[in-house]
């Protein structure tokens, strides 16, 4: 995900059209407060299976994070040449391992020699899994080794979207496992084709999520919810640029966005009041409970060992 991105600009800029500041009626008042939605504290999600702890989306990462008590995992979905999806995140291998190429372009047998933790950094600023590596897993081993009753969210993350999605729902399907996840992407044309799909629980697109947190926020505006049966998932806090356009050229300010708010929650369950919403960079125990306090289903936290030490 980019680290900038505007929010009061042109549709190309924002992926999304903000309306005029015209109100067309308030942000309705929450259904229910959100002290209602946090008597217990949200899900605690282990980000691409705790990559702030061990090397991401990693059968090692599943372990150690379910060792410290998460109640799920956030994988990120891939599929090879070979069409067999595998947890990796980037758009190239070299990104992460000791290898090169994109994993659409390799067949799994080519990725099984490869190190997933060969440019993770401990504390130190060393390389400890250089000496002993961790492989890439198969999705079909993650899901495995999720024990049942843990929540499991499949972050698609390839383009073009039917060759990913094509591998996903094939093994969903042959381990009768749709019960089991929900998925996300913020590519569009993953969302759309996974939407289609009816045993599917796959969560809003992203440019609708960021459209109706906008509106609350600028416009104060609540024009739109989730559909039924839907669920989103949005940073708590994100680093954005506001962009002010002038006939003379444009003003910039880089600021830290707090989207989710009370209004802002109240409207995405004000047709749906369970809708799920997942907080993502949950990473600080002030924030976990600025989530708690919002009423987040969930929240993705990078660094298990660390949100879920007493």
């Amino acid at each position: 995900m980019p680290h900038r991105r505007s929010f009061l600009t042109a549709a190309a800029v924002l992926g999304c059209a903000i309306p005029a500041l015209t109100a067309s009626g308030p942000a309705p008042a929450p259904t229910a407060s959100p002290a209602a939605y946090a008597r217990t504290r949200p899900l605690i999600i282990a980000h691409r299976a705790g990559t702030g702890d061990y090397p991401e989306n990693t059968l090692l990462a599943i372990d150690r994070s379910l060792k410290a008590g998460v109640d799920g995992q956030w994988l990120s979905v891939q599929a090879t040449k070979d069409h067999i999806p595998v947890l990796y995140r980037p758009a190239d291998l070299s990104t992460l391992t000791d290898g090169s190429g994109t994993i659409a372009d390799t067949p799994l047998n080519g990725l099984a020699s490869l190190n997933a933790g060969y440019t993770f950094k401990d504390a130190g600023g060393g390389y400890p899994y250089r000496t002993r590596p961790v492989r890439i897993p198969t999705l079909a081993a993650a899901l495995d080794a999720v024990p049942a009753g843990k929540e499991v969210y499949l972050d698609l993350k390839q383009t073009p979207a039917r060759h990913v999605v094509d591998a996903v729902v094939k093994l969903l399907d042959e381990k009768k496992a749709w019960h089991r996840v929900r998925l996300y992407s913020t590519d569009a044309d993953v969302t759309s084709l996974l939407a289609t799909v009816p045993q599917a629980d796959v969560a809003e697109s992203r440019d609708a999520t960021r459209q109706r947190l906008a509106e609350v926020a600028l416009e104060h505006t609540c024009k739109s919810t989730p559909p039924a049966g839907s669920w989103a998932g949005f940073e708590l806090k994100r680093q954005m640029t506001l962009q002010e356009k002038f006939t003379l050229g444009t003003g910039e300010a880089p600021v830290t966005a707090q989207l989710w708010t009370p209004e802002s929650v109240a409207c995405f369950r004000r047709a749906h009041n369970s809708t799920p919403i997942v907080m993502i960079a949950v990473n600080t125990k002030p924030d976990l409970r600025t989530a708690t306090q919002l009423g987040a289903t969930a929240v993705l936290v990078d660094s298990p060992h660390h949100m879920l030490k007493p």
